[in-house]
């Protein structure tokens, strides 16, 4: 028996054993499916790749996506501790001042920017220092890259040179234009949620983790979460919760693990032969993500990361944490508009001096470059669906990528500003032919480029949203519309996507639902980090 019991080792899990085990008095149970995150391939910022498809990826993938010629799209995810911050690319940001605004406009108290930069501030240890914008001192390093390429500079003068403003904190005042990166690393290393919040404080008696455990159910009694049974190598094991079960399993588990609850929509509940415990229409809707594609060239340069995993590079990055394979390749980037009326940036592009082929799951065939444009606020939206009773079954994952029209607009125009900044100077000379690019420039062959190549970006939000209406799945204090004692705490509670790389915005939000948990105030709680308020 456990005052808390959290599922899921992530980015919102480790910070939440964290936060609510620094009581002795608390005693706390941290449950993850996967194993440990020690392992080179973790710690190796440029080695994220080689990750993909193993024992510490979930190994997901859509459904039939109708837009997509119904392509199936791979979407990995991490399986250990540390979740998908120990399987990213490790770029912070941490979105837009709009996106939070909308949140709180949209009926979320609580939620606006000012609101959560506290939480951001509190979590960052950014070795630029505190500041108006960026906190000192927290659990999760954030550093500028280690090995700035030649590749990458020639892309942001001509970007400069097209127009698109210079930014050197994607993070601060504004957030278009383009510029250097920042990273969770410290010293060429990565700085996971894990590495972060966890390893420090693995030692708490007051903290267990279980790894190798899949939960199976949340257990309701009386509408009331009294804790989750769960299966470890053909081992039943039941865990109690005093007082709350947090579900921390991320935008594709957290709502599998709810209708295999009986929370959700009861004639599907019931067609599966699940008890309905409490009815909530929306839970698994809502999915959206930020589809991503561009174009891919051939380059005689030397200077791309083509072969960069080599005995020479792991010995600067082994005894400086320097070199290509102390960054995960992208390291210049930016936010631009689409058309002038938009009120903030709705694309991400990067300059990755590599070829990025098929989904990252096929070695580079030789030296080359890939210009990207990730699409910031889609309007199309999927689901996450039960397929089968049985809970070890993975879930059907449907994203419609680009099945609206707007979005399809949108991310058109993002590959063709990719094609036009690959053929002007300075860059030019640094893309060879193209490897993969539309036939022409027009919206046509763009269009069916994209629904031949488009691909995840790996930001999946919103299967379990947050809100106020009565269809919304969790309350803006993150409990579960119908049960008491249980909250999700993870990127599926956000109500729409962020303009940015999500795994800064979730380590916030489980920052901010470890507050509402203890009943804490954010500047209270950040002057207790030491971390300085705006």
């Amino acid at each position: 028996m456990y005052d808390y019991v959290i599922v899921g080792a992530g980015s919102a899990g480790c910070v939440l054993a964290n936060r609510l085990s620094a009581d002795p008095d608390v005693k706390v149970l941290l449950i993850e499916a996967g194993g440990s995150d020690r392992h080179d391939f973790v710690e190796i910022p440029g080695a994220w790749p080689a990750q993909l498809r193993t024992e510490r990826d979930w190994d997901h993938s859509s459904g039939y996506e109708p837009a997509c010629n119904d392509r199936r799209i791979y979407l990995p995810r991490g399986k250990m501790l540390g979740g998908s911050s120990s399987l990213n690319a490790m770029a912070y940001i941490r979105g837009n001042r709009a996106d939070y605004d909308e949140w709180r406009d949209d009926g979320c108290q609580g939620w606006g920017y000012d609101d959560v930069l506290p939480y951001f501030k509190r979590a960052e240890d950014n070795e630029r220092g505190a500041s108006e914008y960026h906190g000192a001192g927290g659990p999760l390093p954030v550093s500028d890259g280690r090995s700035e390429s030649e590749i990458q500079q020639m892309w942001l003068y001509t970007a400069l040179g097209r127009g698109i403003p210079a930014n050197d904190d994607f993070n601060g005042a504004e957030q278009e234009g383009v510029g250097w990166l920042q990273f969770t690393t410290r010293n060429g290393h990565r700085g996971s949620a894990a590495a972060g919040y966890l390893h420090p404080i693995m030692e708490r008696p007051n903290l267990t983790v279980e790894m190798h455990v899949t939960v199976l159910k949340v257990v309701v009694e009386g509408g009331r979460a009294r804790g989750v049974v769960g299966a470890r190598l053909g081992e039943m094991l039941e865990f109690g919760a005093e007082r709350e079960v947090i579900v921390s399993a991320g935008s594709y588990g957290s709502p599998q693990l709810l209708m295999l609850s009986g929370i959700g929509r009861p004639d599907e509940l019931t067609e599966l032969q699940i008890e309905t415990v409490a009815e909530s229409p929306s839970v698994g809707m809502n999915l959206h993500d930020h589809p991503i594609s561009g174009v891919t060239h051939h380059s005689d340069r030397e200077d791309t990361y083509f072969g960069a995993f080599n005995d020479e590079n792991l010995a600067r990055w082994a005894e400086r944490g320097e070199g290509p394979l102390a960054c995960a390749g992208i390291e210049a980037g930016g936010f631009v508009r689409t058309r002038e009326d938009l009120p903030a940036p709705d694309m991400q592009l990067y300059c990755l001096p590599a070829l990025i082929v098929d989904e990252s799951l096929v070695p580079a065939p030789g030296p080359g470059v890939t210009l990207a444009a990730s699409l910031q606020k889609p309007v199309s939206r999927g689901f996450v669906a039960l397929v089968s009773p049985d809970p070890t079954a993975k879930p059907l994952i449907v994203h419609n990528y680009l099945s609206d029209p707007e979005d399809m607009a949108a991310q058109v125009a993002g590959v063709r500003l990719c094609m036009e900044l690959g053929r002007s100077e300075p860059f030019a000379p640094c893309a060879g032919a193209p490897l993969h690019a539309p036939a022409s420039d027009s919206d046509e062959d763009i269009a069916a480029y994209l629904r031949a190549r488009v691909q995840t970006h790996y930001h999946p939000v919103g299967t379990c949203r947050m809100g106020v209406d009565e269809e919304s799945v969790v309350d803006p204090e993150l409990r579960v519309r119908g049960i008491d004692g249980l909250r999700v705490v993870d990127a599926s509670v956000m109500p729409k996507i962020p303009r940015g790389n999500t795994n800064a915005p979730t380590i916030m939000v489980a920052e901010k639902a470890a507050d509402l948990i203890l009943g804490r105030s954010a500047v209270a709680a950040a002057e207790e980090a030491g971390a300085p308020t705006a």
